[in-house]
């Protein structure tokens, strides 16, 4: 083939790539309409209609970034394989909440509790309802499934401390007449979490990278992901290409983030809903197109990725989150509440104990996927009545 023939190649490539990726123009012209325009439309949100309307714009618009920010993923996770294509996946989806969360902390109202409440709800749908799921409908497909014991108990040995001291602890401190830390002690916390999980990325890329690969896999680790339908159908092209494509849809979120947070708070003001439903609604919003990755692979008898999916979301959530939401705190002086409510402390307990009972066994199957989902479910519950 001469010089020619591969310049068209190339031109063609790239033209086809560009008609596959249409909704990155659509996001990008959100994003500049509400850059210009935001302050004025979301002035007035008390007509019903344009308030729908602005609403389900914004949230359309962000949820089909995301699911397309989990496509570029899963495209780099089936070239490098596991655990390093996981580790993308989570990473991107975690970046995108943390700076969400941020975002609508820096915009409106004080919203003192925004972080604690989408770190929350984070962990019952990924550890509850999602694993869940996960467990339920794999259990159902394939009665019995099987995943690395080891990968999954190093998730929890880190998820459990972190929560508990981030969550739960600041609600028992004496240095402030709030459910928050003192200066010192969101230092020591901020050290604390980025240091822990800068130890355990250590862990799972390099000195124990084999805790986090499916124990029934026979092939080399770095061949794990050659077949392209191990994650399902995903053109598969070059890394560079998918990487720069992950960040110019990460990128708008950041500005349609502070848009939404607008008509989310007039929303729940207005309605009468509980001040937990913001951070819910961030949640479900991010987490999305991830859980369903993780669902689908269950599906599929690959739980070990459904484990690293969900655990590692969890994981990182609140090892990335708490850091990033205090170092706002502390150089904006924005008060910011951690401790939950007696009721989630004690959902929160309970569903980490559950998942240590859970994955303290090889096999997995539809009892425990049951018992998760419900304990979900009873969240959805006392999130309206409690």
């Amino acid at each position: 083939m001469d010089a020619e023939a591969v310049t068209i190649e190339k031109q063609n490539n790239i033209l086809t790539s560009l008609r596959q990726e249409w909704f990155l123009l659509a996001s990008l012209f959100t994003t500049i309409l509400f850059l210009f325009f935001g302050g004025g439309w979301l002035a007035d949100l008390s007509n019903p209609l344009w308030f729908t309307f602005v609403a389900v714009w914004l949230f359309s618009v962000i949820l089909l970034s995301a699911f397309a920010i989990v496509r570029h993923a899963e495209s780099l996770a089936i070239i490098l394989g596991e655990p390093f294509g996981t580790l993308i996946l989570t990473l991107s989806v975690i970046g995108v909440e943390v700076l969400m969360i941020s975002a609508v902390m820096l915009t409106g109202k004080d919203n003192p509790t925004i972080a604690r409440d989408t770190m929350f709800s984070v962990v019952m749908i990924l550890l509850g309802g999602m694993t869940g799921v996960s467990l339920l409908l794999g259990a159902l497909r394939h009665h019995e499934q099987t995943y690395n014991l080891q990968g999954a108990n190093a998730y929890l040995a880190l998820t459990i401390p972190l929560a508990v001291f981030g969550l739960v602890l600041p609600n028992y401190t004496t240095t402030t007449t709030e459910p928050t830390l003192s200066p010192f002690q969101s230092l020591f916390a901020i050290l604390m979490s980025i240091s822990i999980y800068t130890i355990f990325l250590g862990v799972q890329t390099s000195r124990h990278r084999e805790y986090f690969i499916s124990p029934d896999d026979t092939a080399a680790p770095e061949n794990a992901c050659e077949d392209p339908q191990l994650h399902g159908e995903h053109e598969v092209k070059s890394t560079g290409q998918h990487a720069l494509f992950l960040v110019f849809y990460i990128l708008p979120l950041v500005i349609l983030a502070k848009q939404l947070a607008v008509p989310l708070e007039y929303g729940t003001r207005v309605l009468g809903a509980p001040e937990t439903l913001s951070g819910f609604l961030v949640a479900i919003l991010i987490l999305s197109p991830e859980a369903m990755s993780a669902v689908r692979a269950a599906v599929r008898n690959e739980l070990q990725r459904s484990v690293n999916i969900l655990l590692g979301s969890v994981l990182a959530t609140i090892g990335l989150t708490i850091p990033a939401v205090l170092t706002i705190g502390l150089i904006m002086g924005k008060t910011i509440i951690l401790g939950l409510s007696t009721v989630n402390t004690i959902l929160l307990l309970l569903l980490l104990a559950l998942s240590t009972i859970t994955f303290s066994n090889y096999r997995t199957n539809v009892l425990l996927g049951a018992v998760h989902l419900l304990l979900f479910l009873a969240y959805l519950m006392l999130m309206f009545e409690s």
